[in-house]
């Protein structure tokens, strides 16, 4: 089995960067052609190479179904990828429905990526502060003001890792199989952290043991030799090899509106944090869950990402009374395998498959959580505002949130599923039409299951969370970014 070419791979994939803690994400309409093409092919992208010490500054790039058909890659190779991805988040209404993207959320009330707004790429600078300046002449040199106009700038917070209604973020993570180890043919009766290459990049096995569809070119075709031979087609070159999708959304957090409605609905300020804490699920000091300890707490190298406190389930909280089942990280991720209640043998695992196993209405209405996770590299914006004083009503009026980021192989198994029926679905896990309580607002109402007591339902939550803007784009490997520079100037000068 072959290794990763890391030095084929965007950094991103691979690493946070939390040490660059500045960070531009620059929105690029492709102005010529031939002079964006030039700058792509000297840009200094980093790579997913590891290095010592870590890299001082970064700079990644990606591109909408849009910006690739400017800088001229023909339509023979277009139809190779996804059907989300050539759609746009923001393609139609049926999208937008399952998304959640109604009424303030709807894309045509959006800052950018609205229908209409064409944005072809996305750029995303991070380096430490005092070297932003010198970083982005850098970058934005040679080609750059012939090839590219920027349509937007946004801006990033260092909040110390906690997004802006003040709980740790970033903690729930999954561990990528970079080794290439993974066994997927078997049934996983326990959770697990850990997850194929082939669910963060094109070209290698995902959790079925497949390979997602992408573009595979012919060798003669365009400079497509430039690229990887596809693995499963070696007559085929692979452009999808080493890139992903990501998915761009600017979430905007009402801060202020949550915490005063919250001190308002429990009358005190500790009781508005105890409430915020069941909401998300975790502690607001330390981010630790609040599932009990279950007897298959995840262990070793499938703890690694986000350390023990991502190391939990919900084996011994199965009707929430510890984390409500309505809460964010558990709708986020239900951390259940495939087959409820373990079961051990052939007879026993087939009478769980006819619907002989565990009871409950949770156990049967969650997909396995292994064929739905996501990377998430998003970094928080706007200044942060103390609970305390955010309980009062006040704050420094400006906008604050989150530009939501994640990496994934599958937009509509990965992103799209998590997005509609687990964040947005009113009947996620059986629930009495309720959304995700901070990204509703489906039902308007969280309930809090109590041991032999009815629920504690909390109602008339208004919109904490809207977004602003969004998009589809791809993040490619570096010999597809020498091909889209190349190669694809040579195919459009020919026709």
């Amino acid at each position: 089995m072959k290794e990763v070419d890391f030095s084929d791979v965007q950094g991103m994939a691979r690493f946070g960067f939390s040490h660059l803690a500045e960070c531009h994400y620059l929105l690029l309409r492709v102005r010529n052609p031939d002079a964006a093409r030039e700058w792509l092919a000297a840009a200094p992208v980093t790579t997913a190479a590891a290095r010592k010490p870590p890299p001082a500054n970064a700079l990644q790039v990606a591109f909408t179904c849009a910006g690739l058909r400017a800088l001229g890659v023909g339509e023979e190779v277009m139809a190779g990828f996804s059907a989300e991805f050539l759609a746009g988040m923001a393609g139609d209404a049926s999208r937008s429905r399952r998304l959640g993207d109604l009424g303030e959320n709807a894309p045509e009330n959006w800052y950018w990526g609205a229908p209409g707004y064409r944005l072809d790429a996305l750029v995303i600078l991070m380096t430490s502060h005092e070297e932003l300046a010198a970083w982005k002449r850098t970058v934005c040199s040679g080609r750059w003001e012939d090839g590219f106009e920027v349509l937007e700038t946004l801006t990033t917070s260092d909040l110390d890792g906690r997004e802006p209604f003040g709980f740790i973020d970033g903690i729930s993570q999954p561990v990528i199989d970079w080794d290439r180890r993974r066994n997927v043919a078997k049934d996983q009766l326990d959770y697990s952290n850990v997850v194929s290459l082939g669910e963060l990049l094109l070209g290698y096995p995902n959790e079925y043991g497949k390979y997602t569809d992408r573009p595979l070119i012919d060798p003669p075709a365009g400079g497509a030799s430039v690229l990887h031979a596809a693995e499963e087609v070696p007559g085929k070159r692979d452009l999808g090899k080493n890139g992903t999708y990501l998915v761009f959304r600017t979430l905007e957090q009402d801060v202020t509106g949550f915490w005063s409605f919250l001190r308002h609905a429990t009358g005190s300020p500790e009781a508005a944090i105890r409430l915020a804490e069941k909401m998300v699920g975790r502690t607001y000091d330390k981010g630790a869950p609040l599932a009990p300890e279950s007897a298959n707490a995840i262990e070793g190298v499938e703890a690694k990402a986000g350390g023990p406190e991502n190391q939990f389930t919900y084996d011994a909280d199965p009707r929430g009374t510890g984390c409500p089942i309505a809460a964010h990280i558990r709708r986020a991720n239900p951390r259940n395998a495939d087959l409820a209640g373990r079961p051990e043998g052939l007879l026993a695992r087939v009478w769980n498959l006819l619907g002989g196993g565990p009871k409950g209405f949770q156990v049967d209405v969650i997909a396995s959580t292994r064929f739905h996770r996501i990377l998430r590299r998003g970094r928080e914006y706007g200044q942060t505002v103390a609970p305390a004083l955010a309980m009062t009503g006040q704050g420094v009026p400006e906008p604050r949130g989150l530009h939501f980021i994640c990496l994934n192989a599958n937009i509509s198994r990965q992103f799209e599923f998590v997005q509609n029926a687990w964040i947005m679905s009113g009947k996620f896990s059986g629930l009495p039409d309720e959304s995700d309580p901070l990204l509703g607002p489906v039902g308007n109402q969280f309930s809090m299951p109590r041991q032999s007591q009815c629920p504690v339902r909390i109602t008339g939550l208004p919109r904490f969370v809207t977004v602003r803007g969004g998009a589809y784009l791809f993040l490619p490997g570096l010999r597809a970014l020498r091909y889209i520079a190349r190669a694809a100037s040579t195919v459009s000068s020919q026709s």
